[in-house]
């Protein structure tokens, strides 16, 4: 086969891997008609509920975020130092376990980070931080929510 006949086909198989992967979406597609019920919104391309879920990133906004999957509903930030105290960092991880919009469909993890002779070392944390964090998601989500109703 000639060099210009691999480079064509290595140009049809690039086409097609790319036009693949354009059809697909890590975070489906916004649901503009407004059709989510009362106590569910499950948007399509979702696995769970979307007020949980848009309201944990807006709650984390803050933190870099590591992963996210509107799938399994994980969402997980990477280490984030505040300015004010660089010596200590956070870790968060959200799960979402339910398509349906419940204070027990959230779980909410935090890890803590204290550098010790200039390395990380693991720290315990306020098991208060972890039930705040769960506390202003939930807020937000029924903010979310409550926007979204007909008036």
């Amino acid at each position: 086969m000639s060099q210009a006949g691999r480079t064509l086909i290595k140009g049809a198989l690039l086409t097609v891997a790319v036009l693949g992967l354009s059809a697909c979406s890590v975070f489906g597609r916004d649901n503009d008609n407004g059709s989510a019920s009362a106590g569910s919104a499950v948007e399509e391309g979702i696995g769970v509920n979307s007020f949980l879920w848009r309201a944990s990133l807006d709650t984390l906004n803050f933190m870099p975020l590591a992963s996210a999957d509107p799938f399994g509903g994980v969402i997980i930030t990477d280490w984030y130092s505040d300015p004010t105290t660089p010596t200590e960092r956070f870790k968060a991880t959200v799960y979402i376990l339910d398509t349906r919009l419940r204070a027990d469909a959230l779980n909410v993890s935090i890890f803590r980070q204290q550098q010790q002779g200039g390395a990380w070392v693991d720290a315990t944390v306020d098991p208060a931080t972890e039930i705040q964090i769960e506390n202003a998601i939930l807020t937000r989500a029924r903010q979310l929510r409550l926007g979204q109703l007909p008036q």
